[in-house]
């Protein structure tokens, strides 16, 4: 079609193309692989957002068959764009994005009706979930990047660490999580925030979505915003045990960036989407401010620092 145009996709197997209409844009989303995932559930998680007065792409035609669904524009200012113009503003932008945040996290909707008039249930964050995530550091990083003779060692004791720090995660999983929370998912829209590329929530730790927008590879900020993030969230929550959300905030959020040193490692490799190596190094260094601020990281540091000793040390 010649009124299509496409845009800069993401991580995901989708295709996004702009559709230019008289009266206002619209974005084409098409998905061949994982479709289900890519065009029903993230439209129902939409819905769900919409439902609770939270903005998010709505739906404006689907054609299943065909691969794709056409859904609301919310243009190209994200977040990371206007922070990224040098503004002093940014904990400005970030006291209104925990403002959603705590708008998320009151979302009851465990249940919605997809465009297939069937129900979509919203999985749970399972520990099962989280021990699969955490290993593709092993599966796509370790591998590359350690001796063959010594990878499995390696692997054993990695698994076995991982397993006893989620099972030191305290809070329970009740909360609705986005699951990618972080600037470049967040929308400028006419002064509004809009919230994208939620078709991986799940009901899981509260601390989760805190997590990825502080601890987030894609933009750096100073260990003096992230406290003040982290404290404006904090004193913004009436019933929250402080020790045990920080407690799971440190872990979650070490977690989250030795999956995504594995995710982006196969991303170069199998799907030869380069461009994400880039982060890994700031992914590395976000490990090594959180390892040293909790005991219970001990075993984990150590064995980093034995078989990564630079991406640890040097941080």
């Amino acid at each position: 079609m010649k009124n299509l145009k496409k845009i800069k996709g993401d991580a995901s197997f989708r295709k996004f193309f702009r559709k230019k209409n008289k009266h206002q844009n619209t974005i084409m989303v098409f998905a061949k692989k994982d479709k289900f995932k890519n065009l029903i559930v993230y439209d129902a998680i939409n819905k769900i957002f919409n439902n609770n007065k939270i903005l998010a792409p709505k739906l404006y035609f689907e054609n299943y068959k065909k691969n794709y669904i056409e859904i609301q524009d919310f243009g190209n200012r994200t977040i990371f764009k206007v922070l990224n113009k040098k503004t002093n503003n940014k904990l400005f932008y970030f006291k209104k994005i925990i403002v959603i945040l705590n708008k998320i996290q009151l979302i009851k909707d465990r249940n919605v009706f997809n465009f297939k008039k069937k129900n979509y249930k919203i999985p749970k964050y399972s520990k099962k979930i989280l021990i699969e995530e955490a290993n593709l550091f092993c599966d796509w990083y370790v591998k590359k990047n350690l001796p063959k003779a010594i990878r499995s060692k390696f692997t054993k004791k990695y698994e076995k660490i991982i397993k006893k720090l989620i099972s030191s995660l305290k809070l329970k999983d009740n909360t609705f999580v986005h699951r990618d929370f972080h600037v470049s998912n967040l929308m400028l829209v006419k002064n509004q925030l809009g919230i994208i590329d939620s078709q991986d929530a799940l009901i899981g730790n509260k601390a989760y979505d805190l997590a990825s927008l502080i601890d987030d590879v894609r933009f750096k900020t100073s260990l003096s915003l992230k406290k003040k993030i982290y404290d404006f969230y904090v004193n913004k929550q009436r019933k929250l045990d402080k020790l045990k959300f920080k407690n799971d905030f440190q872990i979650l959020s070490i977690l989250r960036n030795l999956k995504i040193i594995g995710i982006f490692t196969r991303l170069a490799a199998r799907d030869r989407k380069k461009g994400y190596l880039k982060f890994i190094p700031y992914a590395w260094k976000l490990i090594s401010i959180r390892i040293n601020e909790n005991k219970i990281f001990k075993d984990l540091r150590d064995l980093l620092s034995k078989n990564f000793e630079k991406k640890i040390n040097e941080n």
